[in-house]
């Protein structure tokens, strides 16, 4: 697109590259006349200046040329290194005059511009270049084969490259080489160009077309390439560009036809050596790449020759063209829009005839009666290619996941090399990694001990130590009891105190403080005790006084009279004693009236005690007196309510809002096992916005979360907005350090958030496509009968075993029956174990194999889980496992326990006679009063059950042929997740998978079939690739991990 213009007919020539502003220099043109037939000659010097936008460039200085006109003009960059100089201009004359001028002067105004005048040419100097490497050397060139080596230096002895070349003819251009400083090359009208060593001051090759009909207009080096040389042709027979390779000089390296007229002028862009422009006769400017052979680009020119070509210096994307029409014009090559330009030429013309006024009569000119033009917008595209100086010499971005992409342009060579581009991982949080690869590698082999351990001895501070100490309570036994000890109170220190304080008082040192025969002989005698005076101490009746009254009511019966007497007058321990007698319910009337007379500090803790009210010693007690109320529900607390009472006294704890309350409350959540309140409180003291900080947190709620599991012996599913938000927060974190399956392994599963979905779907293709997307094991639904939902704020209850657990309540785990304490809504089994199969039980123990009653626990889950018929189900699993002779005569029942286990005792009526706080697991006599609910399997049509029994056939021979550890697991929860597939395959009526899903399931399962499994794995990699990943993302990943071991166990 043009972009200046300047009226002149003249030889241009550009300041260097390294002036500031740009400037072109003009000098009148040898052998030509413009418009005005004007015949003076002039030496202007024009500025480049975008901020004008008119056409016309500002003319900043001139000087009288009178000796001659100018073949040839080249500014050079001699002295511009020191003060202010603008460098040299060197013009040659057509009178064989060479001239140095100085531009300072000229755009100053100053005398003596002319620094230098040679005349030792005969003919006009047509050929003029400089050397890259020295600026104060010159060539020249003209009339005759005579070519002259410059010295800016000392102007007046120049020096020629060797003997003048035969035969004779005029030098139209010079060039020295771009790469080696003492390669000269010159060319005249007959097409042979010569090379010169200036270090011999000899020709080295000479180059010629065999044709003969080559006029060389033009010869230019190769910017970057040393041996390489193009030579234009203005003949009109053979207007081409010819590439040449001096080691290759028999013919041409490329030939560029597409003028169809003689070629005038060329010119090699010095930023890019992909950029070379060529002028004709043809009127035509094209844009080469030479490298290449194809037309990048065409200036849109007026129907003019332009004699002359240049490439800006310092703005690679101008470019000048001279022509023979009086107009200089100045061209950009990265496109634009010509409807400015069309307005300021209608200002010029304006401007120019003052159509407002034009005689200055006072009256303006009226309209003309003319249809006005509409303007229209002529969008000028810009080169095909960018060029070099718009692409990046090295580029870099950072990519999803961590990754880094960075490239680089290689330096040219004559060897094609593929470009590369490299892919790095950037890391940095190398801390945060670590950690979070521990808590992995602990989370996957259950090393919780010891990881809880490490975490203790490394705590930067008590607070710390204290939270990891209450974490690794959860993995070990009596849980209750260390708790006890971490609070400060132990059973053993306690008796210690109670022995030393007895012995001081009388009391035998036998470690109780009493003697246990003297106490037997004296419960002996308690009856037949006799006075001192010898007469034996009996009953009887007493009638005015209280005594008497008392003997009354106990002679009728009236334990309740008798009672009320003895509270009225004082004798407490008399009516706690009779109201034993009474009933349950009088004994209890009788402890709170005698606890509602007590007032010293220790009653309302005898009154919780006693009547198991804690709720009001955590609602009303002293905040500083935590340790206490904690201890005293780790003691007392039955396991339904413990849950409940310790998130009181924490969110109490947590309502002060210090940063030492905020911890007392943690401890308290976990003990009750509160996942969510422990998030909550944790973040409202901790800024979780570092990366270190979240991880903290992280490790804090999954070692929480394992602990509530392995006490429940089920998984646990924690609704909390806030921890799936950190969670996602420290999935963001991992994926940016490049840990995208762990990453991956921490999203809610069930979580409908878009952003979710997204990142989900971002860090599963991320992967690439041999990556397996293990899914999280905190979200995934509890497996089993029940599941166990509890509220955000009374989470399961984090301590449940006692050494009194009884191990065949604990075998009931894993038949999935779930043991809460607090519920928001209570879950139902489908079957107990009576309504399941009568008698199962007792004709297992005749059969006399406890390892069957084992593995009976697993078939009556499955056959709850899959709602199978269990008469089925035994006929096919439990005859696998023991074979009965059909001659087999059952044995009596067994009513004594097997193997040492506990007899399963009914649990007593009587609750106010159970230890408080002793943990009580559920019986099977409670499990059979649990009601039922009913669960609907969903039934798998016809046409697709043939996948179901592909896949689990796949799995099952994996896991008959499978020994290592780690792949039996990922076959195990292979097994889980595959359902979750079956449950999508569609009714007729409520279709919830795509056609072209199920058609890829059918071909993966036909690949299973034959053992096909790398062709399975492209359809499953075109499935995956084409649909939508919330749609297939909870059993794709299984069906890869399946085929991948199936292949590499080669079943």
């Amino acid at each position: 697109m043009r972009v200046k213009e300047i009226l002149r007919t003249a030889t241009q020539a550009w300041s260097p590259a390294a002036h500031h502003p740009a400037y072109l220099a003009l000098g009148t043109s040898a052998q030509q006349l413009d418009a005005t037939f004007n015949t003076t000659a002039a030496l202007e010097i024009f500025e480049m200046d975008f901020a004008d936008t008119s056409m016309e460039m500002k003319l900043r200085g001139s000087i009288s040329t009178t000796h001659s006109r100018f073949h040839s003009l080249l500014w050079v960059a001699y002295g511009m290194g020191t003060g202010r100089s603008s460098g040299r201009l060197i013009g040659g004359g057509e009178n064989g005059t060479l001239t140095v001028y100085s531009p300072e002067m000229i755009l100053t105004g100053q005398d003596g511009a002319i620094t230098g005048q040679s005349s030792k040419h005969t003919g006009p100097v047509r050929a003029l270049d400089y050397n890259p490497f020295q600026s104060n050397l010159l060539a020249s060139g003209a009339n005759d084969s005579e070519i002259y080596i410059w010295d800016l230096n000392s102007f007046s002895n120049p020096m020629t490259p060797g003997t003048k070349s035969q035969p004779v003819e005029d030098v139209s251009v010079v060039a020295w080489n771009r790469q080696v400083q003492h390669i000269l090359a010159s060319a005249g009208p007959s097409g042979r160009a010569v090379v010169w060593d200036l270090r011999k001051n000899e020709p080295i090759i000479k180059i010629s077309d065999h044709s003969n009909r080559m006029h060389c207009s033009g010869m230019l080096w190769h910017p970057e390439v040393a041996t390489q040389v193009v030579l234009a042709s203005e003949d009109d027979r053979m207007p081409v560009i010819q590439m040449w390779d001096l080691r290759f000089a028999t013919s041409p390296l490329r030939v560029l036809e597409s003028h169809t007229r003689g070629i005038l002028s060329v010119s090699w862009s010095q930023a890019d050596p992909d950029l070379l422009l060529s002028s004709a006769k043809d009127n035509r400017i094209l844009c080469w790449n030479p490298n290449t052979g194809e037309i990048i680009y065409e200036l849109p020119t007026a129907n003019q020759w332009c004699f002359d070509v240049q490439w800006c210096p310092r703005n690679p994307a101008l470019l000048s063209a001279a022509s023979f029409d009086g107009h200089i014009n100045v061209y950009s090559v990265m496109g634009g829009c010509l409807e400015a330009q069309q307005y300021s030429t209608s200002d010029k013309i304006s401007a120019a005839f003052n159509t407002s006024d034009p005689f200055g009569t006072g009256h303006t000119l009226p309209p003309l009666q003319v249809p006005q033009p509409t303007a229209t917008s002529t969008i000028i595209p810009p080169l095909r290619t960018p060029p070099k100086w718009v692409r990046r010499p090295l580029g870099a971005s950072f990519a999803f996941g961590g990754k880094l992409v960075t490239f680089e342009n290689q330096q040219p060579s004559h060897q094609a090399l593929p470009r590369q581009v490299y892919v790095s991982q950037v890391t940095t949080e190398t801390e945060f990694l670590q950690r979070s690869r521990e808590l992995q590698a602990t989370l996957q082999s259950g090393a919780f001990v010891s990881y809880c351990q490490s975490k203790i001895s490394s705590a930067p501070c008590e607070a710390e130590q204290d939270i990891w100490r209450f974490l690794l309570v959860n993995f070990e036994e009596e849980a209750r009891v260390k708790f006890l000890r971490l609070l400060g109170f132990s059973k053993d220190e306690l008796n210690k105190k109670v022995i030393s304080s007895s012995l001081g008082k009388g009391k035998l040192p036998n470690g109780h403080g009493l003697d246990v025969s003297d106490l037997a002989e004296k419960m002996q005698n308690l009856c037949t005790q006799v006075s001192e005076q010898g007469t034996r101490l009996g009953w009887r009746p007493h009638v005015l006084n209280m005594d008497g009254l008392i003997s009354q009511a106990l002679l009728v019966g009236n334990f309740e009279g008798a009672v009320e007497l003895c509270l009225n007058d004082g004798r407490y321990a008399e009516a706690i004693l009779l109201s034993i007698s009474g009933g349950e319910e009088l004994l209890k009337k009788t402890q709170q009236r005698y606890l509602n007379k007590q007032t010293n500090s220790i009653s309302m803790l005898i009154s919780s005690v006693v009547m198991q009210n804690w709720r009001d010693i955590v609602q009303g007690c002293e905040l500083d007196n935590w340790k206490e109320a904690l201890a005293a529900l780790l003691t007392y607390a039955n396991p339904e309510d413990f849950s409940a009472l310790c998130d009181i006294l924490g969110s109490r704890l947590e309502a002060v809002g210090t940063e030492k309350s905020c911890l007392q409350a943690c401890l308290c959540y976990i003990c009750s096992g509160n996942i969510h309140k422990l998030v909550e409180c944790w973040i409202s003291q901790k800024d979780c916005s570092c990366p270190l900080m979240l991880e903290d947190l992280v490790e804090k709620v999954m070692v929480l979360q394992k602990s509530v599991e392995r006490l429940r012996s089920s998984e646990v599913t924690v609704k909390s907005s806030v921890l799936e938000d950190k969670l996602i927060q420290y999935a963001r974190v991992l994926a940016s350090q490049g840990s995208l399956e762990t990453a991956l392994s921490y999203l809610p599963e069930k979580s409908d958030k878009a952003t979710v979905q997204r990142l989900r779907e971002r860090l599963f293709h991320a992967q690439g496509a041999g990556a397996f997307a293990q899914l999280p094991s905190y979200s995934k639904p509890p497996t089993g009968g029940a599941s166990a939902q509890t509220a955000p704020a009374t989470t399961t209850n984090a301590v449940l075993s006692t050494p009194s657990q009884v191990r065949l309540h604990k075998s009931l785990h894993h038949m999935s029956f779930s043991h809460t304490h607090t519920h928001t809504h209570t879950h139902t089994h489908t079957h107990t174990l009576t309504r399941i199969c009568p008698g199962l039980i007792s004709e297992l123990l005749q059969v006399a194999v406890f390892r069957v009653s084992i593995k009976l626990c697993s078939i009556l889950s499955l056959a709850y889980r899959r709602c199978l018929p269990l008469d089925k189900m035994c006929n096919v699993t439990l005859c696998n496992v023991v074979q009965v002779p059909g001659d087999y005569m059952p044995p009596a029942p067994i009513t004594a326990p097997v193997m040492s286990l506990p007899a399963d005792t009914p649990l007593p009526q009587d609750r106010g006679q159970v230890p408080p706080g002793a943990p009580q697991e559920p019986s099977l006599q409670i499990l059979q009063q649990l009601p039922a609910e009913r669960v609907e399997q969903r039934e798998i049509p016809s046409e697709h059950m043939i996948l179901k029994t592909t896949f689990d056939s796949l799995v099952q021979r994996c896991q008959l042929a499978a020994t290592d550890p780690q792949t039996k697991r990922k076959l195990d929860d292979s097994s889980k997740r595959i359902s979750s597939l079956y449950e999508k395959l569609p009714c007729p009526s409520t279709p919830q998978l795509s056609p072209s899903i199920l058609a890829g399931l059918h071909e993966i399962s036909n690949c299973m079939a034959v053992r096909n499994y790398l062709r399975g794995l492209e359809v499953h990699t075109q499935v995956v690739s084409s649909s939508n990943f919330s749609e297939i993302s909870a059993f794709m990943p299984v069906l890869k991990v399946l085929m991948t071991i199936a292949n590499k166990l080669g079943v």
